[in-house]
């Protein structure tokens, strides 16, 4: 078990406090083993916190945290591991240990964070089911907070479109503790679709007002850009487009009436300059991630025919009719309906009725 996740469990172990330790041992296990005068002389810390620090080492039991990230499956990510995000690497504070359920691994992904009000309006919901499934298409990893109305729709909508997405909590990911709770069946369907449930707090760990906004940078942070679909203007999800902004990343904007309440926060982004949101094609053309639509997964599907391989060349994450792909590819409808069918098993394309086509992810 990475030292990480057991100096996670440490309250007071901040990013900061973990960069400093870094920069005077050369590992975490090495701190951690250090007796006191080696802390006192190495780190700028008042002895007073290095007594706590020592008094709760000598009472961790590193066996226990073991054996709940064992029974929980959850796996430890530090920056120095691959599959850190890369975007998340570039924020001034971010976490040096995730605990993640899933597959966290956004090296080749474009992560886009949509974010909002609990308590949605019809169109909000709407408008978060239309864009986000219109994103999911387009090959984009949504990315919330799990929370309920617009954050727990815009996942609900990426795993209807068949997309990944990650939830990124600000309490323990261990069964008991997912918040809210009434998402926990709704975490484990983004675990078993292929995405990931991740926080910075370690097993255990109850939600609070603290955690919350640090919950926050981590999903701007990970992110190329956040989108606010409906929120008042003292809201979470204004907290996540500030943190996208002081990352440097882009700030999206549902527009709504005047005389909308939940409304006003993205209406108020949108007078200080965040780009305004009607489809999800604005989205794309800003990040300028247009021309990957076809060649970012197409690229990673190794065609076993060379009927897959002309189906292969026009397929992509809009979906295309039957008819529209037999006549582009030049091959029969029968080598097309008979290959589509074996593509469909293989896992290369998926099939959302009506005869309509899209790229697997």
């Amino acid at each position: 078990m990475k030292t990480e996740a057991v100096l996670a469990h440490f309250p007071k172990m901040t990013p900061k406090r973990f960069s400093e330790v870094m920069r005077v041992f050369s590992s975490p296990r090495a701190f951690f083993e250090s007796d006191r005068r080696t802390l006192v002389d190495a780190l700028p810390w008042k002895e007073d916190f290095i007594d706590t620090f020592i008094l709760w080492r000598d009472e961790v039991d590193e066996s226990r945290i073991e054996k709940i990230l064992k029974q929980e499956q959850i796996t430890i990510i530090t920056k120095e591991d691959d599959t850190y995000p890369p975007l998340l690497k570039e924020i001034y504070d971010p976490p040096f240990c995730l605990f993640v359920r899933g597959e966290l691994d956004l090296a080749h992904a474009y992560p886009l964070a949509v974010v909002g009000t609990r308590k949605c309006s019809p169109y909000g919901r709407q408008i978060t089911q239309e864009i986000v499934g219109a994103l999911a298409a387009h090959g984009l990893t949504i990315v919330s907070g799990l929370a309920l109305g617009i954050d727990g729709i815009a996942h609900e909508s990426a795993l209807d479109a068949g997309a990944k997405t990650i939830a990124v909590l600000g309490s323990g990911i261990n069964q008991r503790h997912v918040y809210p709770p009434v998402h926990r069946q709704l975490a484990n369907r983004i675990v078993e679709r292929g995405g990931a449930v991740i926080s910075e707090f370690p097993p255990g760990t109850l939600p609070s007002k603290f955690t919350f906004p640090r919950r926050n940078r981590i999903i701007s942070g990970i992110s190329l850009g956040t989108l606010v679909v409906e929120a008042a203007e003292k809201s979470g999800a204004l907290i996540t487009s500030s943190c996208a902004l002081e990352h440097g990343r882009e700030v999206f904007a549902i527009p709504h009436p005047v005389t909308s309440e939940t409304g006003s926060g993205p209406n108020k982004l949108i007078k200080e300059g965040a780009h305004i949101v009607t489809q999800a094609t604005d989205i794309i053309d800003v990040l300028n991630l247009k021309e990957l639509e076809t060649f970012t997964q197409n690229a990673k599907i190794i065609p076993d025919t060379k009927a897959e391989a002309a189906l292969l060349e026009h397929l992509s994450r809009e979906a295309q009719h039957i008819d529209e792909l037999t006549k582009l590819s030049k091959l029969t409808s029968r080598d097309v309906n008979s290959t589509l069918t074996l593509m469909e098993m293989k896992g290369k394309v998926r099939n959302l009725g009506n005869m309509m086509y899209v790229i697997a992810r």
